[in-house]
């Protein structure tokens, strides 16, 4: 096997964690007045110290600050964005058993990315992180936004300051490519694009897509295309050195989940034409069904296998696991996987429902299931 020396690591993470109670406390006493912004602030530091050095600690390779200062895995990121703002949603996103808070991201004016505040985030997790750590960035893939601004909600907004769709999707890209700059310039060298559009679209066309009279196929054909181009323009032109990799998700709140179905009908192209470096595979449960998808992904490109479930404290059966990485295998060369859990395991403020007991025994698990199947310490 190749020693994996660069990001993704052969045990690895997705990046969001559990949130404290101190944490949870204070931006409950910030929301209601009784905290300043300052004094959240240095609650968040406090706790972000904390697990950078519990993620050390637990002898993960990569390192992120939790997404502590987040409320949502994608909507803070937008938010951050010129051009962009907080909106009152009329309904939340529908998961199986739960609808989220009713929140959504609209325009106000033209986009950019310029000094957007996640920047600054960077810079806190890299002071703090020990030399050897790599310190990495997630963010909501430009996809992502896209499809927010599709809410039928928000379109009278964003027709005001783009009637055409070319001119928002160029916008989309310049912000994002701005904003990546900064992080690069900061000294960022690994970023992550969390999209949810992908493990959506297997299961139901988004909402607000209009279909013209065309079938859900013919739609959804249309859908990939314009997913895939958003996300390849802003990865053309990125530094050579920047590893860009995704993570690709059903949903994940508060234990419970949005889509069901393979990877079969977006694996082209999703996993042939899509210019990052690997990805992030939701993996435990059989609604993202088999591996046989994975036969597709280019050979340049590597696959972490999201077989360890974030949303339950159970732990997983090791050789259960391990049996499941030799099924994959059959697909997909055993050198080109690595394991982690599906998803981040609070992608809201909320979290799942699980201790951060049961949270650190997970990833123990993953590091040691790695070290067994690919002799890599």
């Amino acid at each position: 096997m190749t020693k994996r020396t660069t990001s993704p690591f052969r045990y690895d993470i997705v990046g969001s964690f559990l949130r404290p109670e101190k944490l949870k406390a204070a931006r409950k006493d910030f929301e209601a007045g009784k905290l300043s912004q300052a004094e959240l602030t240095a609650v968040e530091d406090e706790a972000i110290i904390a697990l950078i050095e519990k993620q050390e600690a637990a002898g993960l390779k990569a390192v992120t600050d939790g997404e502590f200062r987040r409320s949502w895995w994608h909507l803070d990121f937008f938010w951050g964005l010129n051009g962009a703002a907080y909106k009152d949603a009329t309904h939340g996103y529908h998961f199986d058993a739960e609808e989220t808070r009713a929140e959504t991201a609209t325009l106000t004016g033209k986009l950019d990315g310029k000094n957007h505040p996640f920047v600054e985030h960077f810079k806190f997790v890299k002071t703090h992180a020990k030399d050897g750590s790599e310190v990495r960035q997630t963010i909501p893939a430009p996809a992502q936004f896209y499809k927010e601004l599709l809410r039928p909600e928000n379109q009278p907004e964003v027709l005001a300051v783009y009637p055409e769709k070319t001119d928002l999707i160029s916008d989309i890209v310049k912000a994002y490519q701005e904003t990546i700059k900064e992080l690069y310039d900061a000294g960022l060298r690994v970023l992550q694009l969390d999209d949810c559009t992908w493990g959506m679209l297997v299961a139901t066309l988004p909402e607000g897509v209009v279909t013209d009279g065309q079938s859900e196929e013919e739609v959804r054909e249309v859908l990939k295309k314009e997913l895939l181009d958003i996300n390849n323009r802003v990865l053309a032109g990125l530094p050579e050195d920047l590893i860009v990799n995704t993570h690709v998700c059903r949903g994940n709140y508060h234990s419970t989940w949005s889509a069901a179905g393979g990877y079969d009908l977006v694996a082209s192209p999703l996993f042939d034409q899509e210019n990052v470096h690997a990805y992030y595979l939701e993996y435990d449960s059989d609604r993202a069904g088999g591996f046989a998808p994975l036969a597709k992904v280019s050979p340049d490109k590597l696959v972490v296998l999201g077989l360890v479930t974030s949303k339950t404290g159970e732990l997983e059966e090791r050789d259960a696991i391990i049996t499941r990485i030799n099924e994959a295998a059959e697909y997909i060369d055993l050198d080109r996987l690595a394991l982690s859990p599906q998803c981040g395991f609070a992608s809201t403020e909320e979290g799942n429902i699980l201790t951060e007991e049961q949270q650190w025994n997970k990833i123990a698990l993953i590091k040691s299931i790695a070290e067994e199947v690919w002799q890599e310490k």
